[in-house]
């Protein structure tokens, strides 16, 4: 069984799902999941639209922001806000180990919340966001939050 780990109120992330962690994340009232693998990045992870099938199977909705590990770019930011903006938490994002998820989770969300605190509450789940603060930082300050 898969640990969500906690970052916000209404966001969890995760390493990669398995087939049973769907209905485990229905009981823990998930309402999104959102996918940030590439198809084929290894070969015993859930294919896309196995795991939209396991979501659907589930009630949950089912977001595909494919993002390859170490290339985040603006277009999956923007994909990952569209995702959560989109659809009704709480939300799980996984990926290979969690780490991609959280942070996408994290430059999302430093557009309106203090970076010192996406950093703090990352690192409660088990995540170091130290080498992305200046662009936390930076993101959050062109918000004029």
């Amino acid at each position: 069984m898969t640990t969500f780990r906690k970052v916000a109120s209404d966001f969890y992330v995760a390493p990669q799902l398995e087939p049973a962690d769907f209905a485990a994340a229905a009981e823990l009232g998930i309402r999104t999941v959102i996918n940030n693998r590439p198809d084929g990045e290894a070969p015993d992870q859930l294919a896309d639209a196995e795991a939209r099938a396991l979501a659907a199977a589930q009630g949950l909705a089912y977001v595909h922001v494919p993002v390859v590990s170490g290339g985040i770019l603006p277009d999956h930011l923007a994909a990952m806000r569209a995702a959560i903006d989109g659809h009704q938490g709480p939300f799980v994002a996984y990926c290979r180990s969690g780490t991609r998820s959280c942070h996408l989770w994290a430059l999302v969300e430093a557009r309106d919340e203090d970076p010192d605190a996406l950093i703090a509450a990352a690192a409660t789940a088990g995540y170091d966001l130290g080498a992305i603060r200046p662009l936390l930082k930076e993101i959050h300050k062109k918000a004029g939050a």
